[in-house]
């Protein structure tokens, strides 16, 4: 089993995302990047737990990670590629993910069942 957590500030990541307009088409796959910078950085922190979980692999593609909602409006985590390999590499079946924004702070903590 793998554990990741992040924090993310908010209104550091906005500035970030103000000074380096490139950076919203790196991290984030179409569906994601009209979000609000609130849900933007929770998902960014999401991604960077993501990676954390997995050892943070070496060539992980940003556009290979990204989450989506089911009908209940529940986060969960979707793979691609580089990403998806890794996983497979270690063995994970499952992934748990929990998202929250408060104030100036997003959060993220996923377990990779393996």
């Amino acid at each position: 089993m793998g554990i990741g957590v992040d924090v993310v500030e908010v209104s550091r990541f906005k500035a970030q995302l103000a000074r380096t307009p490139a950076l919203r088409e790196r991290l984030f796959v179409p569906a994601e990047r009209e979000l609000h910078v609130r849900s933007l950085a929770a998902r960014f922190a999401a991604k960077e737990a993501i990676a954390k979980a997995l050892g943070a692999p070496a060539g992980m593609n940003w556009q290979h990670c990204w989450i989506e909602k089911d009908s209940a409006g529940d986060p969960y985590v979707v793979l691609d590629g580089s990403v998806a390999e890794a996983a497979e590499r270690k063995g994970v079946v499952h992934w748990h993910l929990s998202m929250s924004h408060d104030g100036d702070l997003a959060t993220a903590m996923v377990v990779a069942e393996r």
